[in-house]
């Protein structure tokens, strides 16, 4: 923790062509916000001053190269490279996709070393990140390499929180991949999330079936009753409140998601789409299981948009305010869980 409670945030700046740059400047010209962090972007003061120059904005930066000169009640830049950068707003690039993925492997180095408490990533575009050096689907599975774990796509808002078995991943593929351990593994990692970074001592979760009607008693597939089900059952064995499989088409309709926690869905239109039809623009996606907080609005590049200065930045700013809440809980509970009076009073 820093002093005064001035946690710092690194922010990668995603695809450049984007929206990414514009939902930054917008967030951080509320002045308010650097009186609960201190924001370090990893680009380069180029390409800041560019973004300013194009969006006509006021707000005034402190060039720096290492975390550590970072000046608290200011917005840092983080020099990660020095030469000009070409940006055309709507433009997929694979130059661009280059320096996406340059800003946000030198913010997790910093995350991973303890240099920046809370990670939040800009949108980036799938597709032109892909490399010799980086052949990942996107941030997540990067991120589960570098920070110990096994991460997960956890979609959160204040009352609604869906994670998912499988992400990225082809529809055709799903259910191949949807085995006991996948499941065991990734309802632990949500159970233990809700408890350490929401402080929900026992955490009621909903589970999504696989196909339509949970397979109708395998009229519609075999899954549900072969894999999931009997699962499900070993889990509760354990003591942790899951319940399920429930037929996906109805239970957002419903409003069944509200008698619960967090809702696993098995693929990642099933979870997502209720989730952004529910919260779109007031979502987070924040990557749950893994040793450091990484957290990111709940849309895209919007190359449509991009540069035209009609962003909306309120999803960004949610994942600004969610990590740090998340981060502060994790202290929380690891002071509750390392209470020397506790464990004297244990003894006793």
């Amino acid at each position: 923790m820093r002093k005064e409670e001035k946690f710092l945030v690194g922010i990668s700046i995603g695809d450049l062509n984007g929206i990414g740059g514009e939902i930054i400047l917008k967030t951080f010209e509320d002045n308010r916000i650097l009186d609960f962090c201190t924001p370090i972007i990893y680009a380069s003061n180029k390409v800041v001053a560019f973004l300013k120059s194009h969006f006509k904005s006021n707000l005034n930066f402190n060039g720096i190269h290492k975390p550590e000169q970072a000046i608290h009640g200011k917005l840092n830049v983080l020099n990660v490279w020095k030469e000009n950068v070409a940006i055309n707003f709507g433009k997929e690039d694979a130059k661009i996709g280059e320096y996406a993925i340059k800003s946000f492997k030198a913010a997790t180095n910093d995350l991973k070393n303890n240099k920046i408490d809370i990670l939040v990533t800009a949108p980036i575009n799938k597709h032109n990140i892909q490399s010799e050096s980086f052949s990942f689907p996107g941030h997540t599975d990067y991120l589960s390499q570098e920070l110990e774990g096994d991460g997960l796509m956890f979609m959160i808002t204040e009352n609604l929180k869906v994670g998912l078995l499988t992400d990225h991943v082809p529809v055709s593929e799903v259910s191949s991949k949807i085995n006991k351990k996948l499941i065991t593994s990734k309802i632990e990692t949500i159970n233990n999330t809700l408890k350490k970074d929401f402080g929900i001592r026992k955490p009621k979760i909903a589970v999504l079936g696989i196909n339509p009607h949970t397979g109708d008693n395998g009229v519609i597939g075999k899954e549900d009753d072969e894999v999931l089900r009997p699962t499900l059952l070993e889990i509760r064995k354990t003591g942790k409140l899951v319940f399920g499989p429930y037929s996906a088409d109805s239970f957002f309709g419903s409003n069944n998601y509200k008698n619960f926690d967090a809702i696993v869905a098995a693929y990642h239109d099933q979870g997502l789409i209720p989730f952004k039809t529910l919260s779109f623009g007031q979502g987070v996606n924040f990557t749950a299981g893994l040793s450091g907080v990484r957290t990111s609005p709940d849309h895209g590049t919007a190359y449509e948009i991009a540069g035209k200065g009609q962003a909306d930045n309120s999803s960004f700013k949610e994942a600004l305010f969610t990590g740090i809440q998340i981060f502060k809980n994790r202290q929380q509970f690891k002071k509750m869980t390392t209470n020397p009076l506790k464990k004297q009073t244990q003894k006793i």
